[in-house]
């Protein structure tokens, strides 16, 4: 039976949909670090010596069980990537221009994705050296890395 245009109408109007993302074993152990001890951790995997962070309980190479490979990683990185958020929504966690940039920690193989602060917009660049900024107040999110900003030559 095909649709007809007697059977479609449009509402017009805004449709919210709240939600909460459950982070799993794996994730909520990620979290906890991050708020209690202000540490960031991710997972190796034992076969193919890959460091994962945002850590995760399956390689995605090898489909092994990593999920107890924990490491410390450092506070440093170097961005891989970026954009500059000009456009604001409310689900933002800063106001907007900003820098949201593909970090790779040092140590780690994969990037997280965080917020570049304390640089002018027009002098961001792929291969900047990062550090972490952890919040003072934490929120159980990956917003206890309050930001990254540039590291200090020395």
């Amino acid at each position: 039976m095909q649709p007809t245009k007697e059977d479609c109408f449009i509402v017009e109007g805004k449709l919210a949909l709240p939600y909460q993302y459950f982070a799993g074993r794996t994730g909520s152990r990620f979290l906890i670090a991050l708020r209690d001890e202000k540490k960031i951790r991710g997972i190796r995997c034992e076969k193919c010596n890959k460091v994962f962070v945002p850590p995760r309980s399956t390689c995605e190479r090898c489909f092994s069980d990593i999920s107890q490979s924990w490491v410390d990683l450092e506070d440093t990185g170097t961005v891989t990537g970026f954009t500059v958020v000009r456009y604001e929504e409310p689900y933002q966690p800063t106001k907007p221009p900003y820098i949201l940039a593909l970090i790779k920690l040092d140590g780690a193989d994969t990037p997280i994705a965080h917020i570049i602060k304390d640089i002018p917009l027009t002098e961001m660049k792929l291969g900047l050296k990062v550090k972490a900024v952890f919040a003072e107040k934490t929120t159980s999110t990956i917003m206890d890395i309050d930001h990254f900003r540039p590291q200090e030559d020395g």
